[in-house]
């Protein structure tokens, strides 16, 4: 009948409340705290310096957004810059990989 059982998400288990890595936590933290520190020093007048103070928490809280068939928006950031930046080599492996030559003629 096709039954087929597909186990669970086995790293979410791994991750803090299902979502997060201690990095993704330590990145956001870090920039929530640099975010209160800005709103402690800094005068709130204008709403440009308003958005240069929430950008940290704003930044980081994007970073680790979590996104589907990715972990969050920092790994597909980093793999797409790895996709540009690396050279893209694919050694063949088909049907005419041991000779070189298209089977029948040579």
């Amino acid at each position: 009948m096709n039954n087929y059982l597909i186990p669970a998400n086995t790293k979410r288990g791994k991750l803090i409340l299902g979502w997060f890595r201690p990095f993704d936590l330590a990145l956001f933290g870090t920039g929530v705290f640099l975010t209160i520190v800005l709103l402690a020093f800094l005068p709130v007048g204008e709403i440009w310096v308003t958005l240069l103070i929430l950008s940290p928490a704003l930044i980081t809280g994007f970073l680790v957004l979590p996104v589907p068939y990715y972990h969050n928006m920092m790994n597909i950031i980093v793999e797409a810059f790895e996709f540009y930046t690396h050279d893209q080599t694919y050694k063949w492996k088909g049907w005419c990989y041991r000779d070189g030559s298209i089977k029948g003629k040579k």
